[in-house]
C-alpha cells in the first residue's frame, strides 16, 4: 500500500477498516430484508436528493456530471436486481439481459471517463470535483481491460433468483476469474480517474462486495457489487466524508503507480479472455447462449449453496 498511498495512520487505518465493515453490514441488512431494500434504494436516494439540491447536504462529488451518472446507474442497477428477485419478472427474459445491460452500461460509462482522460488532461491537475487526474497510456490499457469485462460476460441466460428466503439475484457463471477481473479492472479505473477517493471509492466498496461473495452469499457477486456502491455514491454525494482527517489517505499521484496498476488490470483481463475463448472452444459451447462455466468447482459450489 506505501507505494500505491500517502498519509497513513493508526486512525485512518482503523477509519477503513469500519468504513469497509459498514457496507458489509448495510448490503447484508438490505440484501436480507425487501421492506428495507425498498427504503433503502427507493425512498432514501429521494431524500437525499433533495437535501442536496436545496444545500443541506452536499459534497465536492457532486459537481462532476459522472458521480450523478453513477448514481443513477448504480440504483438502476439495484433496482432492476429487485425485480429479479421479487416478481416474476425473474422467471423471464428479463432476467438474463437486464443485467447484462446495466452492468455493460456501467462498464461503459467508465471506459468512456478513461478515454476522456486521455484525450483532455495532459497536464496533472485537478478536476471540478476535486480530484486530481492526468491523461496517459494507463487509461487506454485500462479501458481495454474494461471492453474486455464486457465481453467476457458470459452464461447471463442462467441468471436468476435463488432458492432461500432471501431470493438473491444468482449469476453462477460469473466464476471468480471474472469477479477479480473485473475488481482488477475497476479498481485501476477508480485510482485513474478518481484518484483522490480511490482507497475509499473504489478499494473499500470492492472489498466489501467480495466480502460479501464470498463470507455471506456465494454467486451474488453481482447484486453485492450493485448495492454496496449505490448506498456509497449516495453517500458520497451527500457527505463530504473526505473533510475529516480519518479519510485524508490519498495516492501518490506517480505515473509509474498508474501505469502499474493499469498493466495488471489490462494483463489479467486479457488472460480472462483467453481462457474463455478456450473454454467455449473445448467444450463447443456459446458463452452468449448458454452457461459457459457449468464444470468448473466455482460454479457448482454457487449451484449448491443457493438449493438451485
Amino acid at each position: 500500500m506505501g507505494l500505491f498511498y500517502e498519509g497513513f495512520t493508526f486512525g485512518n487505518i482503523v477509519a477503513l477498516i469500519l468504513f469497509i465493515a459498514l457496507w458489509v453490514v448495510l448490503n447484508e441488512v438490505t440484501r436480507r430484508s425487501k421492506k428495507i431494500s425498498i427504503f433503502a434504494y427507493c425512498v432514501l436516494p429521494v431524500l437525499l436528493a433533495a437535501l442536496v439540491f436545496v444545500d443541506v447536504l452536499g459534497s465536492p462529488t457532486g459537481k462532476t456530471w459522472f458521480a450523478w451518472v453513477k448514481v443513477v446507474s448504480a440504483l438502476a442497477g439495484v433496482l432492476g436486481f429487485m425485480v429479479i428477485r421479487f416478481t416474476n419478472a425473474g422467471k423471464t427474459k428479463f432476467a438474463a439481459y437486464y443485467p447484462l445491460a446495466i452492468l455493460s452500461l456501467n462498464i461503459a460509462e467508465a471506459v468512456y471517463r478513461e478515454f476522456e482522460i486521455y484525450f483532455t488532461v495532459d497536464v496533472m491537475g485537478r478536476d471540478a470535483g476535486g480530484v486530481m487526474v492526468l491523461g496517459g497510456t494507463w487509461n487506454i490499457l485500462n479501458a481495454i481491460a474494461g471492453i474486455i469485462c464486457i465481453i467476457t460476460l458470459t452464461g447471463f441466460i442462467g441468471i436468476r433468483a435463488s432458492n432461500d428466503d432471501s431470493k438473491d439475484m444468482i449469476w453462477a457463471d460469473m466464476t471468480w476469474p471474472y469477479i477479480v477481473g473485473y475488481t482488477l479492472w475497476n479498481y485501476a479505473y477508480v485510482y485513474n480517474c478518481i484518484s483522490t477517493r480511490a482507497l475509499y471509492a473504489g478499494f473499500s466498496i470492492l472489498t466489501a462486495a467480495l466480502i460479501g461473495e464470498y463470507v455471506f452469499k456465494r454467486g451474488a457477486w453481482l447484486q453485492h457489487r450493485a448495492q454496496t456502491l449505490a448506498l456509497y455514491v449516495m453517500f458520497s454525494l451527500s457527505i463530504d466524508f473526505q473533510a475529516s482527517p480519518y479519510f485524508q489517505v490519498e495516492p501518490t499521484y506517480k505515473p509509474s503507480m498508474w501505469m502499474t496498476i493499469s498493466v495488471i488490470s489490462f494483463v489479467f483481463n486479457v488472460g480472462l479472455l483467453a481462457y474463455m475463448i478456450y473454454t467455449a472452444k473445448k467444450y463447443k459451447r456459446n458463452p452468449y447462449k448458454e452457461e459457459l462455466y457449468t464444470h468448473t468447482n466455482s460454479y457448482k459450489k454457487t449451484i449448491e449453496a443457493n438449493n438451485l
